[in-house]
């Protein structure tokens, strides 16, 4: 049986890292159905994504240009979702306004064991996005790995 129906990325708005760890992870071969998504720790308002987010998206075959950003939820944990931060700094946010409904939640590269930490291009230029992005792919195509090797010993 398998551990996770759902995955969610959290990024601090859900604009730009959030939304390109999405559209990465759905371009790569999951050995069973996972509905990916990604959620802001601080969203007062719908956003689009990022312009630049999105030329780097689109600069490598993907898109994202229907994303809008939406808010983290109580409704969005369940033991069948794995909530997924881009740094610390947001994990230790959803922790603080969900309490112990947010245990769970891990950063991106704690859950694949990468001890680096993962660039934030907010207002930087298109190259600082780009970073971002090559850093997202790694760490996502370590996290395929991760999640079909635990569907493989369920």
């Amino acid at each position: 049986m398998k551990r996770y129906d759902r995955l969610i990325f959290v990024s601090n708005g859900d604009t730009a890292l959030g939304p390109m760890a999405e559209a990465i992870l759905q371009s790569k071969f999951l050995l069973d159905v996972l509905e990916v998504t990604s959620r802001g720790a601080v969203v007062l308002f719908p956003e689009p994504i990022n312009p630049k987010a999105e030329a780097v998206l689109a600069g490598n075959g993907l898109t994202m240009k229907d994303h809008v950003s939406a808010p983290l939820l109580a409704e969005d944990f369940d033991e069948r979702t794995l909530i997924l931060a881009t740094d610390e700094s947001v994990k230790q946010k959803l922790q603080k306004q969900f309490g112990e409904q947010a245990d769970g939640i891990r950063t991106i590269t704690e859950f694949v064991g990468d001890g680096r930490k993962l660039s934030d291009p907010y207002g930087g230029g298109l190259a600082d996005y780009g970073v971002s992005f090559a850093e997202l792919n790694l760490l996502i195509g370590k996290l395929v790995l991760q999640l079909n090797e635990e569907e493989l010993l369920c």
